[in-house]
């Protein structure tokens, strides 16, 4: 049951209920009808249908008119670009199990534009297989100072959320980010591991994340498979 004594609006705490619940297998094919959410919760029509449509904006659920409303098994991954966030965490808040294969972690020459960025000619790479539910869905490398790059590799690389490691077991402050998304094709190999055909255009994102004093922490570049995923970004209007 939900926080009633939670500042947090009805709705945002019965969406996140739900999705959890979506994660952990409770439902096989469809979600409780509104009737039985309104029962179950105590709730309006109202609230629960705006929890509801959140899940559907997310991709998480879909309606089907007449029938009832359905989890999406052909899922694709929404990232909104507000904040830092690690692949991981986003995957497991689209309801879908996230999984890293390692494919390589060592000191490398990196790019030109990369070393620019971080200040180094030498750093330590990381570089892994994304899955979501399965599927493969990106090729992320990070690029840290060989220092941190050693540090990290004392965890297990197949497993451990990057960005958690960094800034709960070794105090690293992530302040603020710049990110680029581009489309380009993808190299072969790219494209094998993504289980996609060769020459195909993909998804390149290119990161810098500083700490508060303004000095690079990481550059992150990721190549994702277009079609499983969306980057997402609320806008206003300024000056009017």
């Amino acid at each position: 049951m939900f926080d009633t004594d939670s500042p947090v609006p009805y709705h945002f705490q019965i969406r996140d209920l739900l999705k959890q619940e979506i994660a952990d297998g409770a439902y096989q094919e469809k979600v409780s009808s509104e009737r039985e959410l309104m029962e179950r919760f105590a709730v309006s029509r109202t609230t629960i249908r705006e929890a509801i449509n959140h899940l559907v904006n997310d991709g998480i659920l879909e309606k089907i008119h007449g029938k009832g409303t359905f989890i999406k098994r052909n899922k694709q991954v929404h990232e909104w670009l507000h904040a830092i966030h690690s692949l991981t965490d986003t995957v497991k808040g689209m309801g879908m199990k996230p999984g890293s294969k390692l494919l390589f972690s060592g000191v490398v020459d990196p790019p030109e534009l990369v070393a620019s960025y971080m200040k180094k000619d030498r750093l330590h790479l990381i570089k892994r297989l994304r899955t979501a539910d399965g599927e493969p869905i990106a090729i992320e490398s990070h690029y840290y100072d060989p220092k941190l790059g050693a540090a990290l590799e004392k965890y297990d690389l197949h497993n451990i959320t990057i960005y958690d490691v960094l800034e709960n077991d070794l105090n690293v402050t992530m302040h603020e980010a710049e990110q680029a998304i581009t489309c380009k094709p993808l190299q072969n190999d790219d494209a094998d591991q993504l289980e996609l055909a060769a020459g195909v255009n993909g998804l390149f994102v290119d990161r810098l994340i500083k700490d508060p004093s303004g000095q690079p922490i990481e550059y992150y570049t990721s190549v994702v498979k277009p079609e499983m995923y969306v980057f997402r970004l609320k806008m206003t209007r300024q000056g009017r």
